[in-house]
């Protein structure tokens, strides 16, 4: 294997250990956000802040992920939170 091709796939494997990490760390956070909403009779979804979330990550977006992108990846990370935290 060549010296490239070994340090590309280290930097890959680095990014998706960070990757994890964040997606394990957003479950903490939601998951006591979860917990809040539930003790204070808060609904526990709010479309209207998903929309706003997704829209200003379209917008901090600098790609090369399209904004497309950014929508499918943050529908799979908020169904993927929910499934975890609610068992859905």
């Amino acid at each position: 294997m060549s010296d490239r091709l070994a340090e590309a796939r280290e930097a890959i494997d680095k990014v998706d250990r960070e990757l994890l990490a964040a997606v394990n760390r957003r479950i903490e956070l939601v998951r006591g956000l979860h917990e809040h909403k539930v003790a204070t009779g808060i609904p526990l979804r709010d479309p209207g802040r998903e929309d706003s979330m997704l829209a200003s990550l379209r917008e901090a977006n600098t790609g090369p992920l399209s904004g497309a992108g950014v929508d499918e990846l943050f529908h799979h990370v908020l169904d993927l939170t929910r499934r975890e935290i609610h068992g859905e």
